[in-house]
């Protein structure tokens, strides 16, 4: 093969993983109540004592990974990965800012909250490794925030009873296994036996519902490469366009050699409103450039929340008209929605620990703050004395939680199959080259997700 073509492959495949995962209904709607390379490892600092025994301070060494004076917390991130340092690496940035603020405030209970972290490589081997690391080696108490390609080491964490809280459903290991709980809650049993219910997860439509009333939007094209992944993340999205009553244009371009011309004039022609895709990033900005080119206009390129961030002002760069189409959903806040307190506390950290990454701002990053946020809340529920059984209480508590107002109120209360309609909300944002002062950024577009929901049907699929 040659080594272009298979980074391209393995290039797609991750972004398609990434796009099922985050294909609406996948674990991050609301239940209705609501609304009532080799791994590499930073050590533990020297010295750090074992988590036996009790303190003279009030401080107990009440778990694994816990001291007197330290809570020794893991994070796993492919940042090495065959698709480059920043496709995953967004959320831990988000959660090392949010520990750093929180020490710098005096920690949580007198105790400093030590992120030991591990880059997996991008392999199921290299994950695995990280997880025996962390786990057996640093001893660390959970983990948050995670965003890896491969979570191979999915079964050893939950048969470990380790905590992971706050991770991005790359995959579907965290509808599936027990002790792991996604950034976007999960209905499903998770019993490990197998993923969601007997194999199947289901999709809402919230997403072609918002797009339809919001546009007055009836005609959408899809377009995905000739390649496994790429067709059936496709046709999920031409399910849930139709039983929304859009007509759909499927098109499908070669993988090593897609013709993005031939699908701008079939855009043209079709006057199809709507543009989605099942596509990595590469061939995204390609088709935009080919639309561009052609004059071609849509009234909105419909992106996630994985591409919700600063670098499309550069990823976009020779296909202006295209860039100020891109719209992207999420179940999370904007995050350049600085009125909202929770946003600002995340902005400012950012600014004073990791200013070199203004430019490459993204919602990744807010979604792995609002993971360290959701874990600090569960140890802080636990008091001076925090355990893993403790922290695994708050985190299947009746009561969905929301990080302080940054995600949709989510939670982990296993629930029947769907039988029908759900109650699901979004929020949605435009990049815009006039905001902020004219130098571009995304623009809220509803007032506000909590309240921007749809009573929608849940489609049936097999992962």
């Amino acid at each position: 093969m040659n080594p272009s073509l298979g980074a391209l492959t393995v290039r797609s495949t991750v972004l398609l993983l990434s796009l099922a995962a985050l294909l609406p209904g996948c674990g991050t709607r609301l239940p209705g109540e609501a609304f009532t390379v080799r791994p590499t490892l930073a050590s533990p600092a020297a010295g750090a004592t074992s988590a036996a025994g009790t303190t003279g301070n009030g401080n107990p060494a009440s778990d694994t990974g816990v001291t007197a004076t330290e809570i020794r917390i893991g994070v796993v991130t492919s940042v090495t990965s065959p698709v480059g340092s920043e496709v995953f690496s967004g959320p831990r940035y988000g959660a090392q800012a949010f520990f750093q603020a929180l020490n710098d405030r005096g920690g949580l209970h007198g105790r400093t909250v030590r992120l030991v972290t591990c880059d997996d490589g991008g392999s199921g081997v290299g994950n695995q490794d990280c997880v025996h690391r962390l786990i057996d080696q640093a001893h660390v108490f959970a983990f948050v925030s995670g965003s890896v390609l491969d979570y191979a080491g999915a079964p050893y964490v939950s048969g470990k009873a380790v905590p992971d809280i706050g991770g991005q459903p790359i995959g579907t290991e965290y509808d599936r296994w027990p002790h792991l709980y996604g950034i976007y809650g999960s209905a499903a049993p998770r019993d490990g036996r197998s993923v969601g219910w007997n194999g199947t997860l289901y999709q809402s439509t919230e997403v072609f519902r918002f797009f339809k009333q919001r546009l007055s939007a009836t005609s959408a094209a899809v377009v995905a490469y000739n390649q496994a992944d790429s067709t059936r993340y496709a046709g999920q999205l031409k399910a849930g366009l139709e039983a929304e009553g859009y007509r759909v244009l499927l098109q499908t371009v070669d993988f090593a050699l897609p013709n993005f011309q031939a699908v701008a004039a079939a855009v043209r022609a079709d006057g199809s409103q709507l543009l989605f895709d099942a596509m990595d990033s590469r061939g995204n900005a390609a088709l935009c450039r080919a639309l561009d080119e052609a004059g071609v206009t849509v009234a909105a390129k419909v992106t996630n929340v994985q591409n919700w961030s600063e670098t499309v002002r550069t990823d976009y760069a020779s296909s202006p008209n295209c860039r100020n189409a891109l719209w992207a959903t999420s179940s999370s806040l904007n995050y350049e929605d600085e009125q909202y307190p929770a946003v600002h506390d995340f902005r400012t950290a950012m600014a004073r620990y990791y200013p070199d990454r203004a430019a490459r701002m993204s919602a990744w990053e807010l979604e792995g703050w609002a993971g360290a946020q959701w874990l600090t809340d569960a140890l802080d529920s636990c008091g001076a004395a925090p355990t893993r059984s403790c922290v695994e209480a708050f985190m299947n508590r009746a009561e969905p939680y929301d990080a302080h107002g940054l995600i949709l109120p989510a939670s982990f209360v296993p629930q029947p199959p769907p039988t029908g309609p759900t109650r699901a909300c979004l929020n949605a944002a435009r990049w815009q080259d006039s905001a902020q002062g004219g130098q571009g950024g995304w623009v809220t577009q509803v007032s506000s997700m909590t309240t921007t929901c749809f009573d929608v049907p849940q489609l049936p699929y097999k992962p």
